[in-house]
């Protein structure tokens, strides 16, 4: 018998054994949908947290209040020098006239307020970091700058959004490992129960001077086939699922407090993630699963 490796015979061998055990091969299909769905939702929960994080992070800024004494002159030298500070994402000079607005419109009664001074109300620079994880050491740098009176930042709400978003991070990837190992275990399982109904044949072609490698290509194509099939049809189902619960979050209006991505923006790597995911753990799932069969 010849070893050598002979691409077209493995996968003819493997697709052909797919449908000689259809029942175990529906199973194994099935399981690698369910491991995939599991953990692509994760995955997809983990990626619209991270989004809505980020937007949270966009939005967080803090306010440098300038000496009243300031010219434009020196309040436009002040801003080039707060841009200059490291981590420091942009700088919006704030007038008094343009802060006092956005007091009014923050309050819904404005008669009671209306009658307010300008003067009241003082120049500042709206600063925006680049990353929360610097605020503290970025705020104290903005105001030991001349020409800044006072700081209003709030910076345990950054470190609470640093805070989440670690955790956050952290979990995902921890219970994505843990099911990859969980389905790479099931599909192995599974796929060994096919096998064992097939221990005959592998020791008939070992006993003709079949390596273990000739025997064991057909087994791992075989795998690699059923987990794309199982990945091609957990990403369709995964889209359904998820465009269902886009449009309910739409429909509903919730869009503000939950801002999801659209599947299409998404789309494309989540299918790439999907096949490599299947095929790796269909490939390696019938490496291990053949590997006792193979002492003859």
């Amino acid at each position: 018998m010849k070893n050598r490796f002979n691409l077209g015979y493995f996968l003819r061998e493997g697709f052909g054994s797919i449908f000689a055990h259809g029942l175990m091969s529906f199973a194994a299909v099935c399981m690698i949908v369910a491991c995939l769905l599991i953990m692509g939702s994760f995955a997809l929960l983990a990626i619209n947290a991270e989004q809505m994080l980020s937007q949270a992070e966009d939005d967080n800024e803090f306010l440098a209040i300038i000496e009243e004494t300031y010219t434009h002159q020196q309040i436009a030298q002040l801003q080039a020098q707060v841009s200059q500070v490291d981590n420091v994402l942009s700088v919006e000079f704030i007038t008094r006239e343009q802060a006092k607005e956005e007091y009014l419109g923050e309050y819904a009664n404005e008669g009671l307020y209306a009658q307010i001074p300008d003067e009241v109300f003082r120049d500042r620079l709206s600063i925006h970091v680049e990353d929360l994880e610097q605020f503290d050491q970025t705020v104290a740098e903005v105001e030991a700058l001349p020409g800044v009176v006072n700081i209003r930042a709030m910076g345990e709400l950054a470190a609470g959004f640093v805070t989440v978003r670690n955790v956050a991070a952290a979990l995902a990837t921890v219970l994505v490992i843990i099911l990859a190992a969980v389905s790479l275990f099931i599909i192995s399982n599974t796929i060994r129960l096919a096998t064992f109904a097939r221990r005959e044949e592998i020791g008939i072609m070992k006993m003709c001077g079949a390596t273990n490698s000739f025997v064991r290509w057909p087994f791992i194509f075989e795998g690699l086939m059923l987990g794309l099939a199982g990945a091609l049809v957990a990403f369709l189902v995964q889209w359904l699922i998820y465009t269902a619960v886009y449009r309910m979050v739409e429909v509903n209006g919730a869009m503000g407090m939950f801002p999801l991505l659209r599947f299409g923006a998404i789309g494309w790597p989540v299918l790439g993630i999907f096949l490599m995911s299947g095929a790796l753990i269909g490939g390696c799932g019938s490496g291990l699963a053949i590997r006792r069969f193979l002492q003859v």
